[in-house]
């Protein structure tokens, strides 16, 4: 019985003997072709024509009629059966030179090609096996090369095949289904991430444990329907990309899925956080924090920015405010309102608008509906739960979705070409209105963000993000950063004022309020000092208040009952 190398040989051959039987056949019929031709020449010159030519001038003619390379002597004919079989043979050369190229020619070498690109998975002890390449991975690739870590891609579209590995990829190419003796070798890879249709999926999996693979598949599901028989049939994990994609769509949108600040019920109505888009024509953009005052002249504390889809907070008296960022901002009511002078705020209130009702689009809709949103969604084809049927480039469907009073517009559009022009329209007709974008492929991220996206989440990076902690023991990094308020006590700030620059500066913390007795200040004297039991309200990301504890020797406080 032939072991799977010999199985693997004889396919190959199998394979390249049909490029070369059409070259052989090809190399057999141009000669007789030549001679048939001759012959049938050369007795209709002697016979019909009266111009006798010997069988090598017969021969030269019909290597130049079907060349098409010309005449000598040989130009014209009286005969009319010797005129029309001349035109014949003169079609008969054109035919073949454009039959040759791309029927005999061109698959040959093609297979020649072809044949360069392994067709069976190398030694894999240490390697992670990936089933398909496709936009899901595309930034988890990227950081396998960052770390150097091994891995191989088996990959079922030849063009795709050879693109990648003239990247740089490792790459094996076959058809799976046609010879499951190529995963052979992966009884010892690392893992197996798949990454096709859910059948193709399944497939692959079952294929690796019968090779005898012990190790994690991971597979990537277009349906979260299959996730039990996927683990089932021997899958450790199933994730759906498009739906966690669509989570984190909707959770930038709605506040009630993401509160901007997590614990500010603790200072009650007396102070808020708000949101404002600094304009390319405001006071405040590209002026550095230490030259606007905010706290001494307004009563407000920054927090920090929103900018290219990333969160940093203020970093004292240099940061520089962004044109064009989303300033988070702490401070009372009135205080936040001489903010809006300088600053365009931020609606949070009126429906949210989706455009583009897919996959994504639909999952969208679903999580906020389950949160008690109110949707208005926009698509080019009517169809159940699709509110306004247009174009979304076109202010008239615009208009009719009302997008100018919406709280948050997403675009989950499947097309990234599309979605940098629909973001750049979207912009300039609701400059205030935050857009959060769906992106398909994580290189055109920083596109879209240039068209004026505020927030911009591809597939490849929520999913990216889940295998890397799994495949590169990497922590998973939320799509969203989250601003928290917390109740601390005093520590070692005791004697500072609580708006102390090296506070902020060795944190990223702000303390925002003092709670003293029953009473909570928000506004401080210059002479003002933090005393042993007062508890403070600090600001700031989870980082930065996890920080500010451990400089600080602060610890949470419980809330007052």
């Amino acid at each position: 019985m032939p072991n799977n190398s010999n199985k693997h040989s004889l396919h190959m051959e199998i394979t390249l003997s049909r490029s070369t039987r059409r070259l052989l056949a090809l190399v057999a019929l141009l000669p007789a072709a030549v001679v048939v031709l001759a012959i049938i020449y050369m007795l209709a010159m002697d016979n019909l024509e009266g111009a006798p030519r010997t069988f090598l001038e017969s021969l030269q003619w019909a290597s130049e009629t079907l060349t098409t390379t010309g005449y000598g002597n040989d130009s014209h004919w009286q005969h009319p059966f010797v005129a029309l079989f001349v035109i014949l043979g003169q079609f008969m050369g054109q035919f073949l030179v454009f039959l040759i190229f791309p029927v005999f020619l061109l698959p040959f070498f093609e297979e020649r090609f072809e044949a360069r690109l392994p067709h069976i998975l190398p030694p894999m002890a240490g390697k992670v096996l990936f089933y398909r390449h496709g936009r899901a991975i595309e930034s988890l690739l990227d950081e396998f090369k960052r770390t150097h870590s091994p891995f191989v891609i088996y990959e079922e579209d030849m063009e795709l095949a050879h693109y990648l590995r003239d990247s740089g990829f490792e790459v094996v190419f076959g058809k799976l289904g046609e010879d499951p003796s190529v995963l052979a070798n992966v009884k010892d890879a690392k893992a197996v991430v798949t990454n096709a249709g859910d059948h193709a999926n399944a497939t692959c999996t079952l294929i690796a444990r019968e090779h005898g693979f012990k190790g994690h598949i991971f597979a990537l599901a277009d349906e979260p329907l299959y996730r039990a028989p996927m683990l089932q049939i021997g899958a450790t994990e199933v994730f759906t990309p498009a739906h966690v994609l669509g989570a984190a769509l909707a959770s930038r949108a709605s506040t009630r899925i993401s509160p901007p600040a997590e614990g500010m019920h603790l200072l009650g109505t007396r102070l808020g956080l708000a949101e404002f888009r600094i304009r390319a024509s405001s006071p405040l953009a590209g002026k550095k924090l230490g030259e606007l005052h905010l706290r001494q002249q307004h009563g407000v504390s920054v927090i920090g920015q929103w900018h290219g889809g990333i969160f940093t907070t203020s970093q004292g008296s240099e940061t520089i405010v962004e044109s064009g960022a989303i300033l988070v901002v702490v401070g009372t009511p009135a205080n936040l309102e001489k903010v809006e002078r300088m600053a365009m705020p931020i609606r949070r209130r009126g429906p949210i608008i989706i455009a583009g009702f897919g996959a994504v689009g639909s999952k969208v809709a679903q999580m906020l509906n389950d949160a008690g949103e109110t949707c208005t969604v926009i698509d080019s084809r009517p169809g159940p739960g699709v509110d306004v049927v247009g174009n979304v480039l076109e202010h008239e469907t615009l208009e009719t979705a009302r997008l100018r009073e919406s709280s948050a517009v997403i675009l989950a559009l499947s097309d990234d070409s599309e979605a940098v022009f629909a973001t750049a329209v979207v912009r300039d007709y609701a400059p205030e209105v935050p857009l959060i974008v769906r992106v398909s492929r994580a290189r055109n991220t920083e596109r879209i963000y240039r068209s004026g996206a505020d927030f911009a989440i591809s597939e490849g990076q929520v999913a990216g993000q889940i295998l890397a902690y799994h495949l590169l023991d990497e922590p998973v990094v939320p799509v969203e950063i989250r601003i928290k308020f917390s109740r601390l006590s005093a520590g070692t700030t005791v004697g500072w004022h609580p708006w102390r620059t090296e506070i902020h500066e060795r944190t990223g913390a702000k303390i925002v309020a003092v709670e003293r007795g029953s009473d909570i200040l928000v506004e401080f004297e210059r002479s003002f000092q933090i005393q042993p039991d007062d508890v403070l309200y600090a600001c700031g990301t989870l980082n930065d208040l996890e920080r500010f504890q451990r400089e600080f020797g602060v610890a949470p406080v419980s809330s007052r009952t």
